[in-house]
């Protein structure tokens, strides 16, 4: 029913008529209730059977309206019950009671525009709705995620009567603030729901245990941990928790905060308190260990599960394949699949979507797709998160029909493209580096009624970035504009940052300043992008000064804000002021990460400082952060150009054991650091350096010049030899292939080298499809010589499986 037509409905002003009701108590009028509530239920046209029914009765429509709508469920009936009602003649006009008892009807039933008109009508008619359909309104807004709404209901419930809500309509509400994030807002409405209906002994009688529960959800979400648990404290006592639900919210708030250490804590603390952690506890400590890729807990969990008898489900399964497949890789994430169907555990389709997701995320589509064809076999129903990634990989690949078939085919089992596809699709199309295409594939999903959003249009603006297409960048922008599409921060980051990159500083300040005039909040992501770009062109002034911009408006700079400004410094030979910028890092409680020790480091080193180098080497390493493959390279390029070779090879040893992988950039400052002496003062300067711990490297080093090598052809294979013996078979291959042209290699100690290297994957039965044997009888002695020397190298003592596979060779 409209508002026009619900506000023309008024009393009509005739004399009223006096009835006498004759029913002599309650139970005749619930009689005549149930018999009009079944005419208008059951029958079409009811109107003419209930006038007669009250006529008979004596009893005027309106003063038993409010019991009638009390029945009445289904919100067209009770509209239509209104609507005869409101119009009868010689009758009062509906009261509050009646009003508000259709009100609950239509709130219910979520009948939101009818719910406005009636208020409306209520407004012009001067009646008040009741306290209960009021929380009716409440939770009706907030079940339909209008929050706005519910909290303006929400203070003219207390308006009105003085008091808050009731219980159920507050928790609806709060539930509403917290799931948009608005903390301080429902933090607010729970203080207000402390505060009210206290009785003379001070207890609670309104908020409940779901009440604190929604709220702590909220501030956990919001990464506001500590005021969770203080929450609950201020509640039962410090050290009181109520029940496990509130412990699981606790270690799950840590977890997503990436503080997995204090969840873990928890996890303990609720165990010596008596609590039993249930599936859910374990599934929330179990995901942030799954964020570290921390299997060796994991398993003690699901271990400890198992002899709880506690079935693990395909939600803690699924989050622990989708952590192989991050942090070890598509065997690791196949193995767990195999053990959760062990287990008893089925697959379901988010199984499927993560396996799907990691395959072709490795390039392996054909495993992917088989993946697929087993879900269905199965009668699982793929989603538009089975798609996305074959779209995403094709596009990857070049393969573009292929990927447009897919999405072909995602529409035909019913699932409607929406922006998460075609972003995917447009993303891969941008990283293959086809940007008209992708701004074709815009075109057509604009046809097909699917608008582009913020992501979308940022995909495509760092596309054309990339390409240098500043202008049809900056014309994108103007479009969203004209569209009503907000550009967010990111949008303007990534032009920020492609005028950068293209040399572009004007505009890029231009474009910064766009993003305030456009009354956007830059954040820390589109101050870090111009701050990066005042430290390429080395104006540094400006760089600080749009730090402490930031700081103004309250936008705090992070790690990487002062890396950078530290790195630009840094590149300026600037230390003292460098140094100042650590410091105040430090003083401001961020971080450190790998990018901020290795621009000091290269600062250090390029000031011939190797002491303060090596000594920030070994506080980033005890503060947790690893260094990568640029802090070693800085290194040993420095102590290779100041003839400090054993320390160059040590940090070379070190980087291969903590699984760093070098690049060419490593191997060349090694290779033209021995090469650059004599191979006597090589010799004698690696024997005379201090230190007494064993050197691979070098043992190998020696041992060939001595046989007579050239340095060059040494120094490749004692690379060649570290690479191997440390388990880095792939790189080993790549690294012989590069070099092979140049011939600076040995037949026998690289054959031997490759050997060892392939014994030590585990598969030393297909060393034949690996590497080519080729050696005369004289080079195969050497190389059993040198395997020989290399197995001093191993954990054990005794003679490897190359040295055995070398004796088999000579005695065929």
């Amino acid at each position: 029913m409209s508002k026009s037509i619900l506000c023309r409905i008024k009393p009509l002003h005739k004399p009223k008529r006096t009835y006498s009701s004759p029913f002599p108590d309650t139970t005749n009028i619930n009689e005549l209730i149930n018999d009009l509530y079944k005419i208008i239920r059951t029958q079409n046209d009811w109107q003419d059977s209930v006038e007669i029914l009250l006529s008979e009765a004596e009893i005027i429509p309106s003063e038993i309206a409010h019991q009638v709508f009390d029945k009445i469920r289904d919100p067209e009936l009770g509209l239509k019950f209104y609507d005869w009602v409101s119009t009868r003649p010689f009758g009062p006009t509906l009261d509050g009671f009646a009003y508000s008892s259709l009100l609950k009807i239509l709130a219910r039933s979520g009948v939101l525009v009818e719910l406005e008109n009636l208020l409306e009508c209520m407004k012009c008619h001067n009646v008040l709705p009741t306290r209960e359909a009021l929380d009716e309104v409440i939770m009706a807004y907030s079940n339909r995620r209008l929050v706005g709404k519910a909290l303006e209901f929400y203070s003219r419930s207390k308006e009105l009567y003085g008091l808050l809500p009731g219980v159920f309509a507050c928790n609806a509400l709060l539930h509403e603030l917290a799931r948009n994030g608005k903390v301080e807002d429902s933090l607010r409405v729970y203080r207000e729901m402390t505060e009210e209906n206290s009785g003379k002994n001070g207890e609670l009688f309104l908020l409940d245990n779901y009440s604190t529960c929604i709220v702590m959800r909220g501030l956990c979400k919001a990464g506001r941990v500590e005021d969770g648990s203080k929450l609950i404290e201020d509640r039962w006592g410090k050290g009181c928790i109520p029940n496990i639900v509130f412990y699981n919210i606790l270690i799950n708030g840590y977890c997503k905060r990436g503080d997995v250490g204090r969840a873990y804590q928890v996890f303990k603390e609720l165990k010596l308190k008596g609590f039993l952690p249930t599936v859910e506890t374990y599934g929330a400590m179990i995901n942030g260990f799954c964020r570290e890729g921390n299997f060796i807990d994991i398993n003690k969990l699901l271990k400890e599960m198992s002899t709880r008898g506690l079935v693990i489900n395909a939600h803690v399964y699924n989050n622990i394949i989708d952590a192989k497949y991050k942090h070890v890789g598509g065997a690791e994430a196949a193995e767990m699949t195999r053990k959760m169907i062990q287990d008893g555990c089925r697959p379901d389709m988010v199984t499927y979507n993560t396996l799907i997701s990691g395959s072709c995320r490795e390039g392996k589509v054909h495993e992917a797709e088989m993946l697929l064809k087993d879900a269905r076999g199965k009668g699982l129903l793929p989603s538009k998160w089975t798609y996305t990634p074959f779209i995403y990989a094709y596009c990857r690949l070049g393969k573009f029909d292929r990927a447009s078939s897919m999405l072909v085919e995602m529409t035909e089992s019913g699932n409607k493209p929406d922006h998460v596809t075609y972003g995917a699709l447009i993303h891969g199309v941008v990283d293959a580096g086809d940007i008209e295409v992708a701004l074709s594939i815009r075109d057509k999903m604009m046809e097909r009624g699917v608008f582009p959003d913020a992501g979308i249009y940022n995909l495509l603006m760092s596309g054309l970035c990339k390409k240098g297409k500043l202008p049809a960048a900056k014309h994108l922008l103007t479009e969203m504009l004209g569209h009503n599409i907000k550009p967010d921060e990111y949008i303007y980051a990534t032009l920020v940052d492609g005028f950068i990159r293209n040399n572009n500083l004007q505009e890029a300040q231009k474009t910064f300043d766009n993003a305030f005039e456009n009354g956007v909040n830059p954040g820390v992501v589109v101050f870090n992008a111009m701050i990066k770009g005042y430290c390429k062109f080395g104006r540094m002034k400006d760089a600080v000064s749009c730090m402490n911009r930031m700081t103004k408006i309250n936008t705090f700079p992070d790690e990487f804000t002062y890396s950078m400004i530290i790195d630009g410094h840094v590149k300026l030979r600037d230390m003292p002021s460098a140094l100042r910028m650590f410091n105040h890092m430090m003083h401001q409680k961020h971080k450190p990460n790998v990018f901020t020790y290795t621009s000091l480091i290269h600062g250090f080193c390029r000031g011939e400082d190797s002491v303060k180098a090596e000594n920030l080497f070994m506080e980033m390493q005890s503060n947790g952060v690893s260094p990568n493959v640029v802090t070693f390279s800085i290194l040993i390029g420095s102590f290779c150009k100041a003839g400090k070779l054993k320390k160059a090879f040590s940090y070379f040893e070190k980087m291969l054991k903590s699984k760093c992988n070098p690049n060419d950039v490593t191997f060349r400052y090694l290779v033209n650091g021995i090469s650059n002496q004599e191979p006597s003062a090589a010799f004698s300067t690696t024997h005379n350096d201090s230190g007494n711990e064993k050197s691979l490297f070098l043992d190998v080093y020696d041992r060939m010049i001595l046989d007579g090598y050239l340095s060059r052809t040494a120094a490749y294979n004692a690379i060649l030899l570290c690479l191997c013996l440390n388990r880095m078979l792939k790189i080993a291959l790549h690294f012989r292939s590069k070099i092979a042209n140049i011939c600076c290699l040995s037949n026998s100690v690289t054959f031997a080298s490759l050997l060892h290297g392939i014994c030590l994957e585990g598969k030393s039965t297909e060393w034949k499809n690996i590497i080519p044997f080729n050696l005369n009888e004289e080079e195969l002695e050497v190389a059993i010589r040198y395997s020989l020397m290399f197995d001093q190298y191993l954990a054990h003592d005794s003679t490897s499986e190359a040295s055995k596979i070398l004796q088999s060779l000579v005695n065929r």
